[in-house]
């Protein structure tokens, strides 16, 4: 496409619209954060959490976890927060926790928990599973917290190296319908960007936008997120190489404010996925 003309000095999203699919403290960081770089955020929920089949078992769990029953919480997603921010769960000091990746330790510390630990390579349940196990040589007592659909790899790991670890499913994830507004600017184009941040957000951007103008640039947070997202049926534009919202909103300022007749033209830096002919 024909980049669009930046001023020297204005900020590199100046003119854009961002769509910010997650709402709470972390959606609020995420949008003082495009604010920033001269966007304006649309934030617009597409998925929230519903309460757990098995209320009983997470209500004593969190119980359990404020008297210091447990060495360590795991936190796998940001909707686990928002599951422990409901509840106002509270985490002794001697119980540390570890994050699956910097977007969930971020939504931790955003409203108001320490994070202890955070993988430094592999941003999955394996990759802190291995990390944990090589912290703790020494059985420990572990809380698992996750969602109904999710595989009990972190579980599975931790148990088979010896550890007492109690897996509960915390919530179930619930696609949210945006207002009609939201939908008719996605088709319009006047939003600018849409941002994927797990492979839940991924399957409601695709089932609720099927009609994204070309002009219309999907970013996902980090290589795994993508997978999800193809997975999920979404074509993905760029891909932010980790998995922190810094990265995710530098990948999408590499580019030129699009109009209605352009394609994607990066500035520099991050590029558009191999072949992303999308929609």
């Amino acid at each position: 496409m024909n980049a669009g003309v930046q001023h020297p000095t204005a900020k590199p999203l100046t003119g854009w619209r961002v769509l910010v699919p997650r709402g709470g403290p972390w959606g609020d960081g995420v949008a003082a954060s495009l604010r920033r770089q001269g966007a304006t955020p649309v934030i617009a929920p597409l998925i929230n959490f519903a309460p757990t089949n098995d209320q009983a078992a997470l209500e004593q769990s969190l119980a359990d976890l404020a008297a210091g029953a447990f060495d360590w919480l795991t936190v796998t997603s940001a909707t686990t927060v928002d599951v422990l921010y409901a509840y106002r769960a509270i985490v002794p000091p001697k119980t540390r926790i570890a994050a699956v990746g910097e977007t969930t330790a971020a939504a931790l510390l955003a409203v108001g928990y320490r994070v202890d630990l955070v993988p430094e390579q592999d941003n999955s349940a394996a990759g802190m599973a291995e990390q944990l196990i090589a912290l703790e040589p020494e059985a420990r007592d572990i809380l698992t917290l996750r969602s109904e659909i999710a595989k009990p790899v972190l579980t599975r790991k931790l148990s088979d190296a010896g550890h007492r670890v109690r897996s509960v499913v915390a919530y179930r994830t619930v696609g949210v319908p945006v207002t009609e507004r939201i939908a008719e600017d996605v088709r319009s184009g006047r939003i600018n960007a849409i941002l994927v941040t797990s492979g839940s957000v991924a399957e409601q951007v695709h089932a609720q936008f099927p009609d994204v103008p070309e002009t219309t640039l999907i970013a996902a947070i980090g290589p795994r997120t993508a997978k999800d997202a193809k997975r999920a049926g979404l074509e993905v534009d760029v891909v932010a190489p980790t998995q922190t919202v810094d990265a995710l909103i530098d990948a999408v300022a590499t580019f030129s404010l699009p109009h209605a007749a352009d394609e994607f033209a990066p500035r520099t830096g991050a590029l558009p996925l191999p072949g992303a002919d999308r929609r």
